[in-house]
């Protein structure tokens, strides 16, 4: 797969028709209706509004440009060109086929070529597209992808491990499970050793 393959910058004509926020909150009465209950008794009376401002957290990531978030770097490193690492980023995301958590860590590291970023920005990167609707595949790639195009570095790795509660509270019901993925590119794609080095730091050993 190369850089190009996914969106970072994802095309979005809907936007221009998104519904009004009492149209959001008409539309959870609708779902608690179906779902058997009364939205109007005392303790779902006010569900509606509280399920839609919880959404514009949950899906914040769709107003935020990682691009915008990677803009600005610098170059004051005194020649460091080893490899930068930023590990067990905390990641809550909704998976996109059921709109339940997807709950884990991300671990991102580049190896600069000149230019390096604040580190806080690739923990943003990582919660600018994990608050969307997503699969963990697309994701991983996305934030891998941004960093490559934005920073221009020599190599970048991304490695994310969660636990889809699509699966652990639905469906086939396992739990103590966790998927993991890796998009791996440039240096950190053919030099064996550099990656080796990553993913034992990942691990913490």
């Amino acid at each position: 797969m190369n850089a190009t393959t996914v969106s970072i910058r994802p095309d979005r004509p809907w936007s221009e028709d998104r519904p009004s926020r009492a149209e959001a909150e008409t539309a959870v009465r609708t779902l608690i209706r179906w779902a058997g209950d009364d939205p109007d008794r005392e303790g779902l009376i006010d569900t509606p509004s509280r399920v839609v401002r919880s959404y514009e957290e949950f899906y914040s990531g769709y107003d935020a440009d990682p691009v915008d978030i990677l803009a600005r770097t610098f170059e004051e490193t005194d020649g460091y060109d080893e490899m930068v690492m930023l590990r067990g980023i905390r990641l809550e995301s909704h998976c996109e086929h059921h709109m339940v958590p997807i709950l884990g860590v991300a671990h991102v590291a580049y190896l600069p070529d000149r230019r390096v970023v604040g580190i806080s920005k690739l923990a943003r990167v990582v919660e600018a597209f994990s608050r969307r609707l997503q699969i963990q595949e697309k994701l991983t790639a996305q934030i891998a992808n941004a960093i490559e195009e934005v920073l221009q570095p020599k190599g970048v790795a991304v490695v994310i491990d969660a636990q889809h509660q699509c699966m652990t509270t639905r469906g086939v019901h396992k739990t103590g499970v966790s998927m993991v993925t890796s998009r791996m590119i440039g240096a950190f794609r053919t030099d064996q050793a550099l990656r080796r080095e990553f993913l034992s730091l990942t691990t913490g050993q």
